[in-house]
């Protein structure tokens, strides 16, 4: 008989603690891919509310501020009603977050052409050209064979799609007809690890470990409240007389009364032999968990947590604005790099279908992400107003640049960042700086004007450059007040101020005018919509004002307080007082939404009324 030698490997293995075994909890050397089919997919999306905001926030957030086109103000118009007619926005929006939840979506490019297979050439769309735009995803769409021609403009993608339609029959579609996009590219198309082979992977399938932990901590946390408290009663020779089914009815029976009147009067009745002990449940450190927990999935996903989460960051001096300029600095990097590319033939078929043919100056640009505050766009504002007044000068003929161009291209840039509302249509009404050149007089008498005053002694000069410092109030005077009387009576005014206005300056402190500057437009008009708001101002209410907002009007106060001007109360805030007085109830009064327009600058000393 053959010698059996049996030997034994002491390898610290404890089936107790689960070291060393297949479920040890330190055990995280090795990866693998998580299975998620479609089923789970769909489940995570429609019932956890992490995995749909993973899919929704970036594809939304992408397109929220949407796109501005350059061109002729006609021709934006025509390409913003094609895109409205179209839905473009809200298919784009489809079709990104089905992308980024299946794997893989895309748009069908409709122009009414028979034969799908060919090409699509965007330079035989005429007007009105696009029919539809339809949505389909990557379970509808099925990939063909992958091209691998390197000269080719589709090397490593498919050459055909195929959709199977209700009635079995498979429709072939050439891929510059199709707007396509992918969750999370797959790194080698070589390695085919999916179903849908030509897609793309869910956004959710690198991140499914990251959020079932933190629901999975959340779910604890929420099971740990009801155990916050548990009651702890030792009762003599329990375990002995536990067999004796008479004594179980008792031991039931006793400590039902005992919950019962501890119920009603707050005190446990005990025997004297009985020990009673409360065993709480600490959560001091429990939300930093669940946070931290939280915190990786925001990291999983780049999402900030404060738009994650929709909540402000802790922390000492913590703002998240560091973070959001983050974000949405790569999703503007990825409108540039992803989706600019994606949608190229689709954006040059929407050219000519609004348009009839292509015109080489038309182009777009995407809209910024990072909204500026009030103060900063008052600061914008101001410092390309001083910037265009440092390139013009003073005197006429000695400009750096010619006058008309900065003028024209100072109003391009006020127009395109909104600094002032309804600008276009005063220009078309008034017309363009270059259309009111002064005459040959009006320049003789600066000449000479100028020639008189370098010819002064310094004393002189100095006399008449220097004014009395007094006190200041500057104001705007409404113009269409008719118009803002009439909704005030609607809203059930009966007293409305004489003067409407807008006060820009309030200083007790004494200042040389002169010093203040000058508005840069003698007539300001407020577009109508916007921010408004009724408000009693004052330290009893008593003034009952329309809040409004307009940049010409914050930097024009600005500069007067850097000129050295005062200001009694903590902020500006813009606003047209309506009445003085009375007892109606600002809740119920619905903002005036017009138009408003003002007039010029006027100055005045203060006047203790």
């Amino acid at each position: 008989m053959a010698n059996i030698i049996a030997f034994v490997r002491d390898s610290l293995t404890n089936m107790v603690a689960n070291l060393g075994t297949s479920r040890d909890k330190a055990a995280a050397s090795f990866y693998s891919m998580p299975i998620l089919a479609d089923e789970d997919l769909l489940n995570a999306y429609r019932g956890a509310w992490l995995p749909r905001k993973i899919v929704d926030i970036p594809a939304f957030d992408s397109m929220r501020a949407w796109r501005d086109w350059q061109a002729k103000k006609p021709q934006i118009e025509a390409i913003e009603a094609e895109e409205k007619r179209l839905n473009l926005k809200g298919k784009l929006l489809e079709t990104r977050i089905k992308a980024r939840l299946w794997g893989g979506a895309a748009m069908v490019i409709g122009t009414g052409d028979q034969d799908l297979t060919q090409p699509l050439d965007a330079e035989r769309v005429g007007k009105g050209g696009l029919k539809y735009l339809t949505v389909m995803t990557r379970r509808q769409l099925t990939a063909g064979e992958i091209d691998r021609d390197p000269a080719s403009e589709w090397f490593g993608k498919p050459k055909l799609y195929q959709i199977r339609s209700a009635e079995g029959m498979q429709v072939d579609i050439h891929p510059s007809r199709l707007v396509i996009f992918n969750g999370n590219p797959p790194p080698d198309d070589e390695i085919v690890t999916t179903t849908y082979a030509g897609w793309g992977d869910s956004v959710l399938l690198s991140v499914v470990d990251a959020i079932k932990q933190a629901d999975g901590t959340a779910a604890n946390i929420a099971s740990l409240v009801f155990e916050a408290k548990v009651n702890v009663i030792r009762i003599p020779d329990f375990m002995q007389n536990l067999g004796d089914e008479r004594y179980r009815a008792k031991i039931l029976e006793r400590y039902t009364l005992a919950a019962t009147a501890k119920g009603i009067n707050g005190d446990l009745l005990l025997d004297k032999e009985e020990e009673y002990e409360q065993k709480q449940a600490s959560f001091a450190t429990l939300p930093e968990v669940l946070m931290s927990f939280l915190q990786i999935v925001s990291g999983a996903a780049d999402i900030p947590a404060t738009r994650l989460l929709g909540q402000s960051p802790a922390g000492m001096n913590a703002t998240g604005e560091s973070d959001l300029r983050n974000y949405y600095d790569r999703l503007q990097a990825m409108q540039t790099v992803e989706m600019t590319p994606a949608m190229a033939r689709l954006d040059e078929c929407i050219i000519r279908s609004a348009l009839g043919s292509r015109d080489p100056d038309v182009y777009y640009e995407w809209a910024p992400l990072w909204g500026m505050s009030e103060k900063e766009k008052a600061d914008v504002f101001k410092t390309k107003a001083d910037a265009a007044r440092q390139l013009v000068g003073t005197t006429p003929g000695q400009e750096i640049i010619p006058r008309d161009a900065v003028s024209d291209a100072l109003v391009n840039t006020l127009v395109e960042d909104g600094s002032l509302p309804g600008l276009d249509a005063a220009i078309e009404e008034h017309g363009k700086l270059s259309e009111q050149e002064p005459s040959e007089e009006e320049l003789a008498a600066a000449a000479a004007a100028q020639a008189a005053n370098e010819n002064q002694p310094a004393r002189n000069k100095q006399a008449a450059n220097d004014a009395a410092p007094r006190t200041l109030y500057v104001r705007r005077d409404v113009i269409n007040r008719a118009e803002i009387v009439r909704w005030a009576k609607e809203q059930g005014f009966t007293d409305v101020v004489p003067d409407l206005h807008v006060t820009i300056a309030y200083s007790r402190t004494l200042v040389d005018w002169f010093e203040m500057g000058e508005s840069w437009s003698p007539r300001l008009e407020i577009a109508a919509g916007g921010p408004r708001q009724m408000e009693g101002l004052g330290p009893d209410g008593k003034y009952k004002a329309l809040l409004i907002t307009a940049s010409e009007l914050v930097w024009r106060h600005r500069a007067m307080i850097e000129a050295g001007a005062s200001w009694d109360w903590p902020e500006y805030q813009p606003h047209i007082s309506i009445q003085i007085g009375g007892n109606i109830d600002l809740s119920k009064v619905e903002p005036y939404q017009g138009k408003i327009i003002l007039g010029p600058e006027i100055f005045e000393e203060l006047r203790e009324d």
